[in-house]
């Protein structure tokens, strides 16, 4: 296939969103801000001579918030980013100097979904349970599905089910289903490049914990410098059975940030 063919081929594929709407109704987590948009400029505000009018809006929000990507400035463990680096060091100032928004490229690479929902035959895991190393195997072998290094691993355990009942979603008293620490070291045992899960906290909480604990977190992004992606939106794949495709997200470059609202999509050929 010849590069022209190859280009038209990606280009007419099927493009399916795997994130949510920005709106001031969303789910957010309790450890960061959440999202505010009002008009700054009406039309009509300002008319020009010839009739014309513009409108433009202010836009609130922490890094952390509906569907994004964490940098590998977000979490530290004993003081130390991923590679060893002084976390204290890297934000003197008003931003991270190193491991910020800005370092990470641009996202293109293959994306694997892994039904866990779809292999237990229900709609969501709930109560919620963790998703375990032997869990995801099982599930990968189901799919006939050989995880690469590179790929975006993205794990879909049917939570974003409860997007619109905030409570429930965040999950402090009920718990939140997610991969566990002993899935984050067979993630990263296959050497992929990101990750995904369709919750607020990528990972397993028990019920009533609340975020007091996050090891898949400092597994992936400490010890493996692998970019985590939450609040995903994994429906629409999983009911049209796609667990192999083109991945595409594009974090913002905000220079020293921790984490970025990403958009981002499947392109199935």
């Amino acid at each position: 296939m010849n590069d022209e063919s190859l280009i038209r081929k990606v280009a007419s594929g099927e493009i399916i969103e795997l994130g949510h709407e920005l709106s001031p109704t969303i789910p957010v987590s309790p450890n960061h801000p959440g999202f505010k948009m009002a008009l700054l400029r009406r039309h009509g505000d300002m008319v020009r001579e010839d009739g014309q009018s513009a409108s433009n809006e202010m836009i609130l929000m922490g890094g952390h918030t509906g569907t994004h990507l964490d940098a590998l400035s977000h979490v530290s463990f004993k003081g130390k980013l991923h590679g060893g680096i002084d976390a204290y060091a890297a934000q003197i100032g008003t931003r991270f100097n190193k491991l910020g928004l800005e370092t990470v490229k641009p996202i293109v690479t293959r994306g694997i979904l892994l039904d866990v929902a779809g292999y237990k035959k229900v709609n969501t895991i709930n109560p919620p349970e963790p998703i375990t190393d032997k869990l995801l195997e099982k599930v990968a072998a189901a799919q006939s599905i050989n995880i690469e290094p590179g790929d975006a691993v993205l794990i879909r355990s049917g939570w974003s089910a409860f997007w619109n009942d905030s409570s429930k979603y965040i999950g402090n008293e009920s718990g939140v289903p997610g991969p566990d620490e002993s899935a984050a070291k067979w993630l990263s045992k296959q050497g992929i490049g990101y990750t995904g899960h369709d919750s607020m906290a990528y990972e397993y909480l028990a019920p009533g914990s609340g975020h007091a604990l996050l090891p898949a977190h400092t597994h992936l992004l400490v010890d493996s410098g692998i970019h985590i992606i939450e609040n995903m939106d994994l429906d629409k794949l999983a009911s049209l059975k796609i667990y192999e495709f083109l991945f595409v997200c594009l974090p913002l470059k905000f220079v020293g940030g921790t984490g970025s609202p990403v958009r981002p999509i499947a392109i199935v050929v």
